[in-house]
């Protein structure tokens, strides 16, 4: 039975990963600071270390004894990077080093990087494939960025063993939908179940990889186990593509609901088109997303339909 320390696991995509790996057998430890996450999140019982990963001595404490390591931990927002770049650097760099450096010093088999669609940029080709150019245009991409290039180097420098896996907008149950920074799903969920119009920034026509969280879980355990993908960075999505105006239709469907949109001035940062290549993880993880996006939203929209009972 091993060990895995989820970094986050208090939060969306980390509570996730914590009740995957606990339903499959595995022991489980979270750290996080529940600047974002939610204590309810966890199941009674789990091992947590409550502290900031960038504060010294914590990623020191999280990483003993595990075997894997998961970080999730990080202010996964555009806007607010834009809006607050050291502190996000902070979250996002700093707490990425102190883990790596623990983990290297912990002997721990192998670390699995949350990364970014963010990093590929604005640029027009699609899809978009691990070995396309980064160009980073806001500092959360670029912090995601030097997160993944640490990883490297932590392998190629002292044979830590990482995998980076680059997500493209994940939703599902338990993305907070109380902050303006969260995920544009869940903003659009609350606003037509409370009658109100959603909000898009920019005409509506710009296109997501929408990626349901289960899909998101299953590469990233297949990540940390693989074998021959150390130092590798690989898409985690599904390779299709669903625009803004779109979605607003498929959520005003499932919910019942046609309370039109607001469109508003496109948002600081924000890409045009973003959709994933997932070649290389069919090829190298032996994934493939197993949740449909319309499963998956339906999943979504009951998941919010209970918060308001």
């Amino acid at each position: 039975m091993s060990l895995y320390l989820v970094t986050g696991g208090a939060g969306f995509i980390g509570s996730h990963l914590v009740e995957a790996l606990l339903k499959r057998g595995d022991q489980v430890r979270v750290v996080d600071n529940f600047s974002t996450g939610r204590r309810e999140n966890l199941p009674t019982g789990v091992d947590v270390v409550d502290g900031d990963l960038a504060d010294d001595g914590v990623a020191v404490r999280a990483v003993g004894g595990c075997d894997y390591v998961l970080h999730q931990a990080a202010i996964p927002s555009v806007p607010r990077s834009v809006k607050d770049p050291l502190g996000t650097h902070r979250a996002n760099v700093d707490g990425t080093m102190q883990l790596l450096v623990a983990s290297r010093d912990a002997g721990v088999k192998r670390l699995v990087f949350a990364g970014s669609s963010s990093t590929y940029g604005n640029s027009a080709v699609l899809p978009k494939r691990e070995d396309m150019r980064p160009s980073p245009i806001t500092p959360y991409a670029l912090q995601k960025y030097i997160g993944e290039q640490y990883c490297q180097l932590f392998t190629s420098l002292y044979g830590l063993e990482t995998v980076t896996t680059r997500y493209f907008n994940v939703f599902g149950p338990r993305q907070a939908p109380s902050s303006p920074y969260s995920g544009v799903i869940s903003l659009f969920i609350k606003a037509l179940l409370a009658g109100q119009s959603p909000l898009i920034h920019g005409d509506g026509r710009q296109t997501r990889d929408f990626t349901y969280v289960a899909n998101v879980v299953d590469g990233v355990l297949r990540a940390a186990t693989a074998a021959g993908v150390s130092g590798e960075v690989i898409n985690v999505a599904t390779g299709g593509r669903i625009s803004l105006l779109e979605l607003v239709r498929a959520v005003q469907l499932i919910v019942g609901s046609d309370t039109p949109p607001i469109l508003d001035a496109p948002r600081e940062g924000d890409v045009k088109d973003s959709q994933a290549d997932i070649f290389k993880a069919r090829k190298m993880l032996g994934y493939d997303p197993t949740v449909p996006f319309e499963d998956g939203l339906r999943q979504t929209v009951a998941w919010f339909k209970t918060l308001s009972v």
